[in-house]
């Protein structure tokens, strides 16, 4: 197997090993060609009784056969799709290289954990950068030494000849100390040891504090971990070459059943047509669906590849800002609950208008390992129909980008819109009048998996607003944490809907000088936000949302006076996801029904309960989903039961038996 394998030792001026020192010279170590060997990897490795080895991308069921040849061996592996180092980077690693160790042993039926015991077999996992460099230590009970160094990891690929190498060995004491050194400096400083019970325990994200870097946090008390920064170059070329083959894809064709790709001149030209016919199609998107990217570093914002004037006249936006405010006057003549209506619209309105930023945050706070859920990239309306909720949205997008693009219900799939969200760029995809069947279907996979961008570093990818009517009874708590949500409960008839023409007044007449000053204004604030993000110190995720509504509050006052209707006003993330008011529509609904129907609960002062009869399991199923955990909700048919002290707290009623209840108790 091995007849073709050639070795390389001595060879004077050669580069073996370099490492960088602290004043940023080299350690070159200077070798001596004497000649080239052929021989098998038994060959190279028997004879000794003990191993110590660096290895990268390896071969795990190559390892196993290794470690047959050794009476001691000791391995650490590293990975080269960890780039940066930052500690989601070494979590998932250290979590999917344990897990492949674990399955391809427990298929070897080679007993790890007990050679582990027995202290013969020790295995630790990097946890920052090491030399990129394999080096294999080698040693017999007799005193003899042998170093093994090149390009070739512990694999099959490499050291069974089916691909070309540069491996080396030397029989030198001296050689062997001096990487032996090297050796333990790698492994005490960027690594972590694998325990048994990280091989004994399957890691779903249940078991972390199993990982070897946790192990190692809690033997040393403290860990600091360092990501690289100059990485980022490395990491943004990673990530290219992984949205190109992507976008490659569709076009080339598919291997045969044995997964070879036979390549011909004419088929070249095939893909390249194909190439061609693909990046019309995404032009025609791009047409219909404009680029707007962001770059806060710069204060630089692009619409379609052309940069935004940013210093727009002041009287174009006092004339958007006062046809916004008479668009929303427009809700006054509406029946329902006007106020609501537009204070939900203008929170809606903050989060539409700062969600191009949105993807820039989520990628600051997913390398600095902190929480998305405070940066929203979905957003849905919904309620009772003549709301005038496709027109607000239209309004809305015509005021960031002066088009007003939407995508029809019936072409919203999942894998669709992931599709139009890597052509789509910071402007909102609007899909618009999305059934409850359809929305059930489709929609709450969409959100739920809401990390879309995060693994590629992607930076200006939009949000996407989804408009439903009333059908849409309730939304689950795992969509209401990670969507911003409105519901609106006002509406006109048939025939004002016909008499309106406010909405295409301002749609006509409104133009995009608001919110070019508006985005001049967030770029530095975004950038601050941005370095606060990286603040280890900071006890809270930096609140875009309330930094966009000051932002809103400052142009509206400048343009139209310190008289602004009461919706305009300072917003917080507590006002899109706090418990009140995520449950706001449960809590009108239990309230009108303690008001209108004391007969459809009963209240249990010595089991703490307080029980409601929604009166149908649909209805029932519909407020469980919308009531926060601290009421302890679970349902019993058409019965709703939660804790009764925190429903007293929750919905501010005292919900205390009538004197009528406790005659006909008698």
């Amino acid at each position: 197997m091995m007849e073709n394998l050639s070795m390389f030792g001595m060879m004077e001026d050669a580069q073996a090993q370099m490492e960088v020192s602290q004043s940023g010279n080299l350690d070159v170590v200077k070798m001596k060609f004497s000649g080239v060997e052929t021989m098998s990897w038994q060959d190279l490795f028997s004879g000794f009784d003990t191993l110590y080895a660096i290895t990268y991308s390896s071969g795990i069921d190559f390892v196993y056969r290794l470690l047959d040849l050794f009476v001691e061996a000791e391995i650490i592996f590293g990975c080269d799709e960890v780039i940066s180092y930052s500690l989601q980077e070494v979590m998932a690693y250290q979590c999917k290289m344990v897990e492949r160790i674990r399955e391809t042993a427990s298929k070897t039926k080679l007993n790890l954990v007990s050679r582990i015991d027995q202290g013969t077999l020790r295995l630790y996992v990097a946890h920052s950068v090491l030399s990129h460099e394999k080096i294999y230590l080698l040693s017999a009970a007799d005193g003899r030494k042998r170093v093994i160094m090149g390009s070739a990891n512990l694999s099959y690929a490499a050291f069974g000849g089916r691909q070309r190498e540069n491996i080396c060995y030397m029989d030198d004491e001296d050689a062997y100390n001096w990487y032996w050194e090297c050796y333990c400096q790698l492994r005490d400083e960027s690594t972590d040891q694998i325990a048994k019970e990280s091989l004994l325990f399957a890691d779903d994200g249940e078991n972390l504090e199993k990982l070897p870097i946790a192990k190692t946090v809690q033997i040393k008390k403290a860990l600091v971990l360092q990501p690289l920064e100059e990485a980022r170059e490395e990491v943004r070329f990673a990530l290219d070459v992984k949205n190109l083959t992507a976008k490659l894809a569709p076009s080339v064709p598919k291997p045969d059943k044995k997964g070879k790709l036979l390549l011909s001149p004419e088929k070249i030209k095939t893909i390249r047509r194909q190439v061609a016919v693909n990046k019309t199609k995404e032009k025609e998107l791009q047409s219909e669906y404009p680029e707007l990217e962001v770059f806060p570093d710069e204060s630089v914002a692009r619409l379609n590849g052309t940069d935004l004037d940013l210093h727009p006249e002041q009287e174009e936006v006092a004339k958007d800002v006062q046809l916004f405010l008479s668009y929303m006057a427009g809700y006054e003549k509406f029946h329902g609950d006007v106020v609501g209506m537009q204070r939900r619209y203008f929170e809606f309105a903050n989060w539409f208008f700062c969600s191009p930023f949105m993807a820039c945050m989520r990628d600051m706070a997913v390398r600095y390992n902190q929480n998305l859920l405070p940066y929203p990239v979905f957003g849905l309306v919904y309620g009772q129909s003549k709301a005038g909720k496709t027109s607000f949205l239209e309004t809305l997008l015509k005021m960031m980008i002066g088009q007003k693009p939407k995508l029809s219900a019936p072409d919203f799939t999942r894998s669709g819109i992931e599709k139009l969200k890597h052509t789509v760029k910071g402007a909102p995809i609007i899909v618009d009048d999305l059934t409850n069947s359809r929305f059930n279907q489709h929609a709450i996979e969409t959100i739920k998996n809401d990390d879309f961008g995060v693994a590629e570093g992607l930076l200006h990818y939009p949000a996407v607003v989804i408009s439903a009517n009333e059908d849409v009874k309730a939304v689950a708590p795992e969509v209401i944490r990670r969507t911003v949500i409105c519901r609106v409960q006002a509406g006109l008839t048939n025939t004002e809907v016909m008499r309106s023409s406010v909405v295409r007044t301002v749609q006509r007449e409104i133009g995009t000088a608001f919110y070019r000053e508006y985005l001049r204004r967030m770029m530095t604030i975004v950038a601050d936000l941005l370095e606060e993000i990286k603040d280890d110190a900071s006890e809270s995720a930096p609140d875009i949302l309330a930094a966009s509504s000051q932002v809103l509050l400052d142009i509206f006052s400048e343009c139209a006076g310190s008289d602004l209707p009461a919706y305009v006003r300072p917003l917080t993330l507590e006002d899109y996801f706090s418990e009140k008011v995520t449950g706001r529509y449960v809590m009108e609904t239990i309230r009108n029904a303690w008001q209108t129907s004391r007969s459809s609960f009963e209240i249990s002062e010595r089991a703490n309960e307080l029980r409601y009869n929604a009166g149908a399991t649909w209805e029932a199923d519909r407020i469980l989903k919308e009531l926060p955990e601290t009421l302890e909700p679970h349902k019993s048919r058409d019965w709703i039961v939660i804790n009764l002290e925190e429903a007293r707290e929750f919905f501010d009623i005292p919900f205390k038996k009538s004197w009528i209840d406790r005659i006909r108790k008698r």
